[in-house]
């Protein structure tokens, strides 16, 4: 017998413009004449069917509704900002959008080391040049903290030149900072802050967790719709408070980096999520919260196990640390693989397993069984803590990213590169926060970190060679 209509999702619609538009025009019987050019039509089989454009399919060619725009100030809205916009690119796009609206060529960006990839090559296309703020780690459990307001003092303090303060909260990790007190530091010199909350779309919308950027001082936010909320993959929101960022300058570089069609199955997911959190988020992430506070003590009973805690994490990231077992991560991912069941990083030392509010109580206590027997089988002799090299490595910048991108360049045998520049980024994946990045000096520590993680069954992502055998290198 034939399916009604979901009601939660008939109920949702009615508050997310750019959802009710897709889905109308999923159940419509279309004959487009416009692009994409499968025209929901079988050529290649069912991959097509949901795929909808904005324009033509969400909204006129012309955008004569206005849908997106619509939905997108539902968003500042919610998000307390003067700026919203919509992207299908991911925090990618938002990073490097950012990083173009920011500065001019030339100008420095003060920025942690543990941000993510997409920042470095934001750096390069805006000839930014970054004045890297220390590494921190938590001694205890060798993990990457945040950076103090102080340390953004005494770097503005050693630079007049720069354009802005940009930081990532949370970490790829979990582990979160005083983006208040940050805030404050940037804005006594008269600079913006800028945040990378690509984990952290959920803040702000329960009283267990952080505050989102915006209202404790950020100036701009990126955020994944897709990481912590169900979005569809590459959905992400740029926001921001447009006193210290020029709001024009910000959409064109918006628009420089973005797609000229957007798909509208991702867009609509953005959407929806915002009407999520608008209609639902308390009661949703009260039951996540909960879940994941219920995961933490079931794993903390394993002797030698420790599971981080709030608040140096998000309430709601789990993250396992094993050296206290002995057991590697590596072959406990391969069993949780081997069970349906893959996490979101895993390394000799770590688990960090992604639950959200799709994720069930008993999805959740299905996850918690699998990794407390798969580390009873890989159980050996505890090790120390060590931190891996991308948490806390010092660059030695030689040359500016853009500089070194478009410089000669010559491939040479890895160890024969130690000393010189390096001509491309080269990152442990997952985090993807890079251990070398175009102008910086090749160190033999780096190196061997590098080839550490490869040996231990990490991907080595980036690189022009991901066996590690050549780099490379400035001429």
């Amino acid at each position: 017998m034939p399916v009604g209509p979901d009601p939660a999702e008939t109920a949702l619609r009615r508050h997310a413009p750019l959802l009710d538009a897709y889905l109308t025009a999923l159940d419509s019987q279309r004959r487009p004449f416009t692009i994409p050019g499968h025209k929901h039509r079988a050529t290649v089989g069912r991959v097509t069917f949901g795929d909808i454009p904005l324009y033509g399919g969400l909204d006129t060619v012309k955008q004569q509704r206005g849908t997106l725009a619509h939905a997108e100030r539902l968003a500042a809205r919610l998000w307390t900002a003067d700026f919203a916009r919509f992207s299908v690119g991911g925090s990618t796009h938002g990073n490097q959008a950012f990083a173009l609206a920011v500065g001019r060529p030339g100008e420095r960006i003060v920025v942690p080391r543990t941000l993510h990839r997409s920042l470095l090559l934001g750096l390069v296309l805006a000839d930014l040049v970054p004045v890297w703020l220390p590494a921190r780690v938590d001694s205890s459990v060798a993990l990457p903290l945040a950076p103090t307001p102080n340390d953004v003092r005494q770097a503005l303090a050693s630079h007049a030149d720069v354009c802005a303060v940009f930081i990532g909260d949370p970490t790829y990790i979990g582990t979160t900072g005083d983006v208040a007190g940050v805030a404050e530091a940037a804005h006594e010199a008269g600079k913006p802050l800028i945040v990378d909350a690509a984990w952290a779309a959920h803040f702000g919308f329960h009283p267990a967790l952080p505050p989102h950027p915006l209202t404790v001082g950020a100036d701009g936010m990126v955020t994944s719709a897709h990481k912590m909320l169900p979005a569809y993959s590459q959905a992400a929101l740029i926001l921001a408070r447009t006193e210290r960022l020029d709001a024009s300058r910000l959409d064109a570089a918006f628009e420089a980096t973005n797609t000229t069609s957007p798909a509208g199955s991702i867009l609509a997911s953005i959407d929806a999520v915002r009407a999520l959190l608008e209609t639902s988020g308390h009661d949703l992430l009260d039951g996540l919260v909960n879940t994941v506070a219920n995961a933490r003590e079931i794993l903390a009973t394993v002797p030698g196990l420790r599971v981080l805690e709030p608040p140096l994490v998000d309430p709601t990231r789990l993250v396992v640390v094993l050296p206290g077992t002995g057991a590697d991560g590596i072959g406990i991912e391969q069993d949780l693989i081997d069970q349906g069941m893959p996490v979101e990083m895993a390394d000799r030392d770590y688990l960090v397993p992604i639950v959200t509010m799709a994720d069930g109580r008993d999805d959740v206590l299905a996850l918690t069984d699998a990794i407390v027997r798969s580390v009873e089988r890989h159980r050996d002799q505890p090790r120390p803590v060590s931190p891996a090299a991308q948490w806390t490595l010092e660059p030695d910048t030689v040359m500016s990213p853009r500089e070194a991108y478009f410089a000669p360049h010559q491939r040479r045998p890895a160890q024969s590169a130690i000393g010189r520049i390096s001509a491309e980024l080269v990152a442990p994946y997952p985090p993807g926060i890079p251990v070398l990045a175009p102008g910086e000096r090749i160190t033999a520590e780096a190196l061997a970190s590098l080839l550490d993680a490869r040996a231990a069954g990490v991907r080595i992502a980036y690189a022009s060679d991901p066996s590690l055998t050549t780099l490379l290198v400035i001429e």
